[in-house]
């Protein structure tokens, strides 16, 4: 168990930013899988850019790295560009 105060702090901040972040992360992979599945052209250059918006905060924050938003992004402009 912790024994400063300041401790006790760190743990509780830690345990809601592991929530938050859990939060963030999820509702990207739910993003990513609905725009995987929408077979329209029209429909997937309208909803192209609040996901890649979504990718992009979250490498900001850093709750995924920066290489690996450059990595979905990409795969998702090959995605469009094939339909």
């Amino acid at each position: 168990m912790a024994n400063h105060k300041s401790a006790l702090k760190r743990i509780r901040a830690n345990e809601k930013r592991k929530i938050r972040n859990r939060y963030y992360t999820k509702s990207m992979r739910s993003a990513l899988k609905k725009f995987r599945m929408i077979s329209d052209m029209a429909e997937a250059k309208t909803q192209l850019p609040t996901v890649v918006s979504l990718i992009d905060k979250l490498a900001k924050k850093a709750m995924i790295h920066k290489n690996k938003a450059s990595n979905l992004k990409s795969k998702l402009m090959k995605k469009v560009n094939s339909l």
